[in-house]
């Protein structure tokens, strides 16, 4: 397996592949892999001859581009990260530097996502999905897959992705993993490790949730929430049900629905999200 750190190592390697006419498969993260991203390269691995996986923590998708303690803190371990893609057999892993991504600077023009990417995430996070949409389509640019791999913990990000590669007509095939989830229901996410024991055991809270929301638990969205703010350590940021390709707002008892959920446990703030 080969680490660049450049884009033009990428770009040279990405040629070589043209000329043998061998598809590609994409893996954007931003590091501190786990077992969900483990899913997304082995999904990579199987159906793609070339699996790149990028390794960049994107300042434009925080708040103030990066000046922000949960940019600094983002857990950052290049080494790890690209031995455990490697031992799912990912052939390349770009690592970029912000520097080498953003050669400039904060770059001028951005791909913006409109109303798709202002409500939920976007609400709390203005202007995370512009970032996150930016960075994918420089990936997009640099790879040039043949499919690219998300999660669907990230249910907001995949609708969004999906359709700007569609408006875009970007010649990719998005594709959506499950959510992978530990033993006790927990979401696998990267800033799961900023959680301490009693943290993570609050943490379930969430998932909790959404299971009785599919279940029939809850008579509606209002009395989860409510049920939610109410567990130990836990502060709901929100939670919706909501229709999964237009992201609008659907009564609890709609199907298909896409319910998902935003809280701060600790210093962390989670996501989850789970269909109906």
């Amino acid at each position: 397996m080969q680490v660049f750190t450049t884009k033009k190592e990428l770009v040279e390697f990405r040629a070589q592949q043209d000329g043998q006419r061998r598809s590609v498969g994409l893996v954007p993260t931003m590091g501190a892999l786990h077992a969900g991203h483990g899913s997304l390269i082995k999904a990579a691995r199987e159906a793609n001859d070339v699996v790149v996986v990028s390794v960049f923590v994107n300042p434009l998708q925080f708040s103030d581009l990066g000046e922000c303690d949960d940019f600094r803190n983002y857990p950052r371990n290049v080494e790890a990260d690209a031995a455990f893609a490697e031992s799912l057999g990912a052939d390349v892993v770009f690592a970029p530097s912000v520097e080498e991504m953003y050669p400039s600077g904060t770059p001028l023009a951005w791909v913006r996502t409109g109303a798709m990417g202002e409500v939920l995430e976007g609400a709390s996070r203005p202007g995370h999905f512009d970032g996150v949409a930016t960075v994918v389509s420089k990936l997009f640019n640099l790879v040039r897959p043949t499919r690219a791999y998300f999660g669907q913990k990230d249910a907001q990000q995949v609708a969004v992705l999906r359709r700007m590669v569609a408006d875009l007509d970007f010649p990719v095939k998005l594709v959506a993993a499950p959510i992978v989830r530990a033993a006790d229901g927990l979401a696998e996410s990267s800033r799961n490790q900023r959680l301490n024991d009693a943290e993570r055991t609050q943490a379930l809270a969430l998932s909790r949730t959404l299971f009785g929301l599919r279940d029939g638990n809850f008579n509606s969205v209002e009395e989860a929430s409510k049920a939610l703010d109410a567990s130990d350590g836990v502060r709901v940021d929100y939670l919706t049900v909501v229709d999964p390709q237009t992201l609008k707002p659907v009564d609890v008892s709609a199907r298909p629905a896409l319910a998902l959920v935003a809280a701060h446990v600790g210093p962390v703030r989670l996501i989850d999200n789970l269909e109906l």
